[in-house]
């Protein structure tokens, strides 16, 4: 040992005399074999609280801006027909609604959906609809002619859901060639672009 160090102190060691060295200075050192850290696990339950403190959480983080009516609504039939207009809406364009002669510039299908998917959908969709300046547009709801009950679900909820939204004008059940009463026409508001467009056009006069 003490010609090694010897030779480290005049400058005379090559790599292999520091590599033997080192080996004879640590021959006594034994590798820590369980890592030297602290053992972190969750809970295997939970208890009722934490899974409410949770289920709170996450409703927080999410709130539903969907402003349509998600409870029990007055039951229609296939045959029932769908009409409504907002107060202002002039009877020429209602009419041309109810022909179908608006082209449609859009649609949505919404069979073989929930009620709560068509919610979303249909909250959704007039909300593009606005965005993309989209005015005629038509949903297709269904009949419900195979339920056994005859009710028509969600044209039922459809009929609630369509005056819910202040983009929504005016709606009509659908000419035959495009579903019947198993369709319905909707007319969508201009959106602040497209009146603010229309507003230059007609300014530059």
């Amino acid at each position: 040992m003490l010609s090694e160090l010897a030779k480290r102190d005049t400058g005379t060691m090559t790599s292999k005399d520091e590599r033997l060295l080192f080996l004879e200075q640590m021959k006594d050192v034994r590798r820590i074999r369980r890592p030297n850290r602290a053992q972190v696990s969750t809970p295997k339950e939970l208890t009722p609280g934490h899974l409410e403190r949770q289920r709170a959480a996450v409703d927080a983080r999410s709130p539903d801006a969907n402003p349509l009516t998600a409870s029990d609504v007055d039951p229609l039939t296939a045959q029932d027909i769908l009409s409504w207009q907002r107060p202002g809406v002039q009877h020429g364009v209602f009419r041309k609604l109810r022909l179908g002669q608006y082209p449609i510039e859009a649609r949505l299908d919404l069979h073989r959906m929930t009620v709560e998917q068509a919610r979303r959908e249909v909250f959704g969709f007039v909300k593009d609809c606005v965005r993309y300046g989209l005015r005629s547009v038509i949903i297709l709801h269904g009949k419900g002619e195979r339920n056994p009950d005859g009710i028509a679900q969600i044209k039922s909820y459809l009929a609630r859901w369509l005056p819910e939204l202040d983009d929504v004008l005016a709606f009509h059940s659908a000419q035959k060639h495009h579903g019947g009463t198993g369709a319905v026409y909707v007319m969508v508001r201009k959106s602040d672009q497209q009146k603010q467009r229309n507003r230059e056009i007609h300014g530059a006069r």
